[in-house]
């Protein structure tokens, strides 16, 4: 008689993977988030369906008193592995967008591993634009697109899906030519979840954070790579030995925050140095103390107002940019 099934993958107690390859994943309702919705009535927000096959969802944000709003995409963490648009933390988040910036922000949720492996979550995303792209083109659009600037397209990605937002700006080049009209002026990488075979600095020696350590980083691209890949495949190493040269690829600007305090540290502030040294427009900022997370999962804190100031000035400085960019 064989033994039952045991837990080889935990994530968190909200994703469990059994010996005999079956998964649970927690409800919204059985996840303890203590993060409570801060939602003032000044942003209005509902769900659309933007991949029938996949039956995936994206959620709409706009403030209510505003017209000639720019997009912003929201692409929500979680290794790749958790997350939804609907959990509180990536909720509050994009109401703190919306009204700051006077944005429709669009925040897609995407198919999670070990169920989807990846590259699942990166052609989600292009999918997600691609329904923006559908809905400007339509002669019967959703009635919010009437309000937008479609070539004033900014994406703004947390932790797994600050990587999404780098793998974004490599498909899409320079001006998205792919999704005309719509077009994508920059990109916001939230401490982007990069990997590679050999640890860093910050990884090696901490600091200890709440909820990530090197055991859940590896855990998550265990089940989110494809079987047998390392932190050394390309859709986790931008700069490993797999990965394709960025020298001559030309990219739309990139701001890249990070927290001063956070594992992914060296990692993130690697990339935004070799990207400088191929001459690409990034922008670096470094928020000292600050651990993974400290802008989407507390968005009106005193530092995230110092996050959005360096996000909303950004935007402006990129809104009116040429095609003709060289970075």
């Amino acid at each position: 008689m064989g033994s039952l099934p045991h837990v080889v993958e935990d994530c968190l107690g909200i994703l469990q993977l059994y010996s005999d390859g079956s998964i649970f994943r927690s409800s919204d309702e059985q996840i303890d988030f203590k993060i409570t919705v801060q939602d003032d009535g000044s942003v209005v927000w509902k769900d659309c369906l933007y991949d029938e096959k996949n039956n995936l969802y994206l959620r709409l944000y706009k403030p209510k008193l505003a017209n000639k709003l720019k997009i912003v995409y929201f692409f929500h963490g979680g290794g790749f592995c958790v997350g939804s648009r609907t959990w509180p933390n990536c909720h509050n988040c994009c109401l703190r967008l919306s009204s700051d910036l006077q944005a429709l922000v669009i925040a897609p949720d995407y198919r999670l591993a070990p169920e989807f492996r990846l590259p699942a979550a990166m052609d989600d995303a292009f999918t997600s634009m691609q329904w923006l792209q559908n809905q400007v083109l339509s002669k019967t659009p959703d009635c919010w697109m009437n309000e937008v600037i479609v070539d004033r397209i900014f994406v703004i990605g947390d932790s797994s899906g600050g990587n999404m937002a780098h793998h974004l700006a490599l498909r899409l080049g320079v001006g998205s030519p792919e999704l005309a009209p719509v077009r994508v002026r920059g990109y916001v990488l939230m401490a982007p979840f990069f990997g590679g075979s050999l640890r860093t600095k910050s990884e090696a020696e901490g600091p200890a954070e709440p909820f990530l350590n090197v055991e859940i980083l590896d855990r998550f691209w265990r089940l989110s790579l494809p079987i047998g890949a390392t932190a050394d495949h390309p859709l986790a190493n931008p700069f490993g030995p797999l990965s394709p040269s960025l020298e001559l690829m030309k990219l739309d600007p990139l701001l890249v925050i990070v927290g001063g305090n956070e594992l992914l540290k060296d990692r993130v502030e690697d990339y935004a140095r070799k990207l400088k040294e191929l001459k690409k427009e990034v922008d670096y900022f470094e928020f000292e103390g600050m651990q993974h997370g400290f802008f989407t999962n507390d968005p009106f804190s005193q530092v995230a107002n110092q996050a959005l100031q360096e996000i909303k000035y950004f935007i402006c400085r990129n809104s009116c940019m040429s095609y003709n960019s060289t970075s």
